[in-house]
């Protein structure tokens, strides 16, 4: 695949086409580019994590300080506190305490990740060029025609541009499997979390 076509959005009928970015043409027959994928988008889901989970070990949780009973001569088993993990309210054997989850990756391996998820979408006929993404209302059915002309009504799908406008964010924020990613903001995850990526001609050549 040489060129892609620019979809008008609102006829959805083709305007032009254009050559696919230089940028993107090299990585066409990268092999194995799954692991390259995986450990990227693993880093970045790890570092979503705030590593905030804690739990009380014995020496936390509060009382305990006198011994249940005496050691002997009760018949029932010795018990030194009753903060012990074995009894209700007890501390925590093991338990997650916080902790750091980040992953460090190199900035050229995220960007490696993002255009061979791109890649992917293109050879899978699910990546769409349009000319621009403005729209002239702030209503949501605005957008809804647009996507509706697209031919990806049902798909999850994320739009991205250069900088969109206060009508675009207006009128996509209430369509539940539709999202905005700023080209500067984009991922290999964002990528690989939608189904249909549309992107404006600008943001395309501006790879």
């Amino acid at each position: 695949m040489e060129n892609l076509n620019v979809i008008d959005t609102n006829s959805g009928k083709v305007l032009e086409s254009i050559e696919i970015p230089e940028k993107l043409k090299k990585y066409f027959d990268y092999k194995n580019p799954q692991y390259v994928i995986h450990e990227v988008v693993t880093a970045y889901l790890s570092n979503q994590r705030q590593g905030t989970h804690s739990t009380k070990t014995r020496a936390e949780v509060r009382g305990g300080g006198k011994k249940p009973w005496v050691q002997k001569h009760t018949g029932r088993a010795r018990q030194g506190s009753i903060r012990s993990p074995l009894w209700r309210k007890g501390g925590i054997v093991f338990g997650p305490k916080p902790r750091d989850y980040y992953i460090d990756i190199p900035k050229k391996k995220k960007i490696l990740a993002k255009y061979l998820c791109i890649v992917d979408k293109i050879k899978s006929g699910n990546l769409i060029v349009v000319e621009n993404f403005n729209l002239k209302s702030h209503k949501t059915k605005e957008a809804k025609k647009i996507i509706k002309n697209m031919n990806v009504n049902s798909e999850k799908i994320l739009i991205v541009a250069k900088q969109f406008d206060q009508n675009t964010k207006l009128a996509t924020r209430n369509l539940k499997n539709v999202s905005l990613n700023k080209l500067k903001e984009l991922n290999a995850y964002n990528i690989l979390n939608n189904k249909k990526i549309i992107f404006t001609k600008e943001a395309l050549l501006c790879l």
